[in-house]
């Protein structure tokens, strides 16, 4: 679990080490981050729907 948390905050630190290392990697890290994102989007939206409902 550690690693995933020390990932979760490498990935979205500016000037973080993704940011040294070949195109495919920084790019592979851009994806990551916008999945992050996408999921925690959902997850809010789950929240939200099953809060405002009856």
């Amino acid at each position: 679990m550690s690693k995933f948390l020390r990932y979760f905050v490498e990935v979205f630190r500016p000037g973080g080490a993704h940011r040294s290392g070949n195109f495919n990697l920084r790019m592979m890290h851009g994806i990551n981050r916008i999945s992050i994102l996408m999921f925690i989007a959902g997850v809010l939206v789950l929240v939200f729907r099953s809060c405002t409902r009856g």
